[in-house]
């Protein structure tokens, strides 16, 4: 069995599931409450629209409710293993268990990415909506919102891995949940001390607060510098990665 088909059955095991409900509630939740709040200070002589509606919206649900959603989907994910002793059955088949785990990440960065689109098409949707109800004549600044999704996405990856090896090493979903909603709780905090780069629960959160900052001071250049973020998010990633690729089934290995 090759790694394609493993990944095809993962996908098969969780398409019954609740997942791709859960990807839609945070962006609808988040972009209709942001974009609500700023309807009111909208005029037809408004400027930067599209970026404020962004950042708006974008803080809470990058500091916040992605990380939980992605909480969720992890704990879904790997409680199909769990549940009536499903990981002794695929353990028992000619299947290592490091691409299993491995399979499983692949379909968990499926879900990151899709959260992310459906963030982009109903943001711009409700931006459509309220730049045309408003008066306001900007153009979609398509672009730049696909660089800060996209943004988005890779800053996360560390993250993503981080609940993923806590996840596999915590076997009893309370304890995994607990954990990672712990380490989001003070993301916000963490983004604002030197330590943001050792942090990467925070890593999507401050790289929207940098764009917050680029906009109040028409900054050319860019406050959120790849080095040393780069290498130190690529070094957690590659840890965390390790860790939950050969941690996962090697109770039940015993």
């Amino acid at each position: 069995m090759n790694f394609l088909e493993l990944i095809k059955i993962e996908f098969m095991k969780v398409k019954r599931g609740k997942i791709l409900l859960l990807i839609f509630v945070a962006p609808l939740l988040v972009i209709t409450s942001g974009i609500a709040n700023l309807q009111a200070y909208f005029t037809s002589e408004y400027t930067n629209t599209w970026a404020a509606m962004f950042i708006q919206s974008a803080l809470v649900y990058a500091y916040y409710l992605l990380p939980l959603s992605m909480i969720v989907v992890c704990v879904m994910i790997a409680g199909h293993e769990t549940q009536n002793n499903g990981i002794l059955k695929m353990l028992a088949l000619p299947v290592s268990r490091y691409a299993l785990s491995a399979a499983k990440f692949c379909v968990l960065l499926f879900y990151l990415f899709l959260e992310m689109l459906v963030f982009l098409i109903v943001f711009i949707i409700a931006g459509l909506i309220v730049t045309n109800t408003s008066g306001i004549i900007e153009a979609l600044p398509f672009m730049y919102l696909l660089k800060w999704c996209t943004g988005l996405f890779l800053t996360m990856l560390p993250c993503v891995a981080s609940m993923w090896a806590i996840t596999v090493l915590f076997e009893k979903p309370l304890l995994s949940v607990g954990l990672n909603l712990l380490l989001v709780i003070p993301g916000i905090l963490a983004a604002n001390t030197s330590l943001w780069i050792v942090y990467p629960y925070c890593y999507s959160g401050y790289l929207v607060s940098c764009s917050l900052h680029d906009f109040t001071t028409d900054s050319i250049n860019g406050s959120f510098e790849l080095f040393p973020f780069l290498p130190c998010a690529i070094l957690i990633f590659t840890f965390m990665f390790m860790i939950a690729v050969t941690r996962f089934g090697k109770k039940e290995m015993r």
